[in-house]
């Protein structure tokens, strides 16, 4: 039977009770992504991402190797696959990257993996299609939790769907429940906007449409209604921390969100909020670090329990408290 609401999961491990701490503000609250990229050799800055880039197996294991120096507890990995499809979907190559970061590490780390299927697809988009490109939803879910499974096995600490098809997380969870990780944390990417600020990172995953946009799935930036029910059934499924996504232009949704479903709920700072601020430091119109902390500590304001950042590895040198 399907076990919703396990609130041991996020008791597991004192790295998932570090980032449930309701206290304090440390890089423990801190998500820092990864990109790992078959195929390619050695490391590629990512176009406005200040301090990230596209990067091979060898070098994801020594950026998270300094990352720990630095004091990075948490890391969100986006796979990039080199061999695309459009049913079914080899994760060998994920599921090896996981395995060797913690044949590497060990437990010194939380890994989460998001799992969705945008860089997996010839098309670029986050589902199966059917007949007439219309979304195969049965067959999307399948491979959700295949995905899921996968990533587990190799080693995966969470798991962090993002695609935003209607009935992910009860897939998902119920899936892992059956394969033997019911104590596996899913942290969904629960409100999610079909917005205007995914520029980098769809250039990082190699994840842009190939035609139409994510509209039909993803939420309209007009509507708080649907956003915040979007959050209450990804709960009501199984979900066990939650997140919106951009982190800035949904701050509102935040404190609704947590006192409807009583869960943690996360912000995401998107690729285009950070790259916002990195140009405008470029551009010598303000300081990066300066910045980049303002808008951690605004999102720990409005609620935030923990954040994705892109700049989680520059967390210690501008002042946020390690926790060891």
């Amino acid at each position: 039977m399907m076990d919703v609401q396990r609130l041991m999961r996020l008791r597991r491990t004192q790295q998932l009770r570090d980032l449930c701490d309701e206290i304090e503000f440390t890089t423990s609250h801190l998500i820092q992504p990864l990109f790992a990229v078959d195929g390619l050799q050695g490391s590629v800055p990512i176009t406005g991402l200040t301090g990230n880039s596209r990067m091979d197996v060898e070098s994801t294991i020594r950026q998270v190797g300094a990352d720990l120096e630095a004091g990075v507890r948490h890391f969100i990995l986006f796979p990039v696959p080199a061999t695309k499809g459009k049913k079914k979907f080899d994760h060998s190559f994920t599921s090896g990257v996981i395995s060797s970061l913690r044949k590497e590490y060990g437990s010194a780390f939380t890994l989460w993996v998001d799992t969705c299927l945008c860089s997996y697809t010839e098309h670029g988009h986050c589902c199966v299609f059917g007949d007439g490109n219309a979304i195969d939803l049965p067959a999307t879910l399948e491979e959700l939790s295949r995905s899921a499974v996968a990533f587990a096995a190799a080693g995966a600490d969470g798991i962090s769907p993002s695609d935003m098809m209607d009935g992910r997380v009860a897939a998902i969870r119920q899936a892992l429940d059956e394969s033997g990780f019911g104590m596996t944390p899913v942290m969904s990417y629960s409100t999610k906007f079909a917005s205007n600020f995914y520029g980098p990172f769809r250039e990082a995953a190699a994840s842009a449409p190939q035609f139409g946009d994510r509209k039909a799935y993803q939420i309209d930036p007009r509507n708080r209604t649907d956003a915040i029910q979007a959050s209450v059934r990804c709960a009501l499924e199984g979900a066990d921390l939650l997140m919106v996504k951009p982190g800035m232009t949904s701050i509102d949704l935040i404190q609704p969100i947590r006192e409807r479903t009583d869960r943690a709920v996360g912000a995401y700072q998107v690729s285009g909020e950070y790259a916002g601020l990195a140009l405008l430091a470029e551009k010598g119109l303000t300081d990066f670090d300066r910045a980049l902390l303002e808008t951690w500590y605004v999102f720990r304001r409005a609620g935030a329990q923990f954040i994705i950042t892109y700049g989680a590895r520059r967390a210690a040198s501008i002042g946020i408290k390690v926790q060891r």
